[in-house]
């Protein structure tokens, strides 16, 4: 891990360089340049809470805040965004750069995390712009916002480990990455984005609860809606599964780095 955390620290200026130019890439052609990265959340955040709260008046069980299911499918959006951005560019990220891998020599861990400081750099912005409103409208949860931060933390962390093991076997496998689109759609509707978990069948809620990304997204949906701390014993398996799958991608990533090359 020193080793790991050493290479990156070397290479840290091209990883934020690739960063950068990525970033500038995206807006390059574009009138209004970058600041289609504050305008595009922004109006995903204004389109969700006025058809949901004001035209619909969709309200969340349980709970009497206008804005309540809004938030609470903001909140539910935003993470999946998160989770589903790491982990579909990592299953890519070793095909997309297959003529750098070969030409230059650098770690190969460079390569997932210049993705996951793209996809973390994308997410703050949105992010942010969603904590403002949460503040404007007098719905910001108080101090249980700051705990976010583990619950991102464990997002980050299935998320580059699935996407990073799923890298390394799409090397060798391409249909890999074809079934994952199809997986992360089915994926979403079996989280509880845009439904509460109340509301299922006792039958469909105790497959729901197998999910992973169940008790994640809903830990930070209760935050933002509800204002309540997460519930630590509730979080413990999607901590280990992530912790295994970090572990499985680094170990595969030393492994087959040789055979990657030839294979690309």
């Amino acid at each position: 891990m020193n080793l790991l955390l050493r290479s990156l620290w070397h290479y840290r200026g091209f990883v934020l360089g690739s960063v950068k130019r990525e970033f500038q890439a995206r807006y390059v052609d574009s009138l209004l340049g970058a600041s289609w990265a504050v305008l595009n959340p922004l109006a995903m955040i204004v389109v969700y809470t006025v058809i949901f709260s004001q035209l619909m008046q969709s309200r969340l069980p349980g709970v009497a805040n206008v804005f309540g299911y809004s938030i609470f499918l903001c909140a539910g959006v935003l993470i999946w965004g998160l989770f589903s951005e790491i982990v579909s560019r990592s299953a890519q990220v070793f095909i997309e750069h297959g003529d750098l891998i070969k030409k230059l020599s650098f770690p190969r861990i460079c390569l997932p995390a210049i993705v996951l400081a793209g996809a973390l750099l994308n997410f703050s912005i949105i992010f942010g712009l969603f904590s403002v409103f949460l503040v404007l409208s007098g719905n910001f949860p108080g101090w249980s916002y700051f705990s976010l931060v583990p619950i991102l933390l464990l997002v980050i962390g299935f998320a580059a480990g699935l996407g990073l093991t799923l890298g390394v076997l799409n090397v060798f496998f391409r249909d890999v990455g074809q079934a994952l689109g199809v997986a992360l759609q089915f994926w979403f509707w079996f989280t509880p984005i845009v439904y509460p978990l109340s509301v299922l069948p006792d039958w469909a809620r105790k497959w729901v609860l197998m999910n992973p990304m169940t008790a994640l997204v809903g830990a930070c949906q209760d935050i933002l809606v509800s204002g309540r701390m997460p519930d630590a014993a509730a979080l413990m398996v999607p901590a280990l599964i992530a912790l295994a799958l970090c572990v499985l991608a680094l170990w595969l990533v030393r492994r087959r780095a040789g055979e990657m090359v030839d294979e690309l």
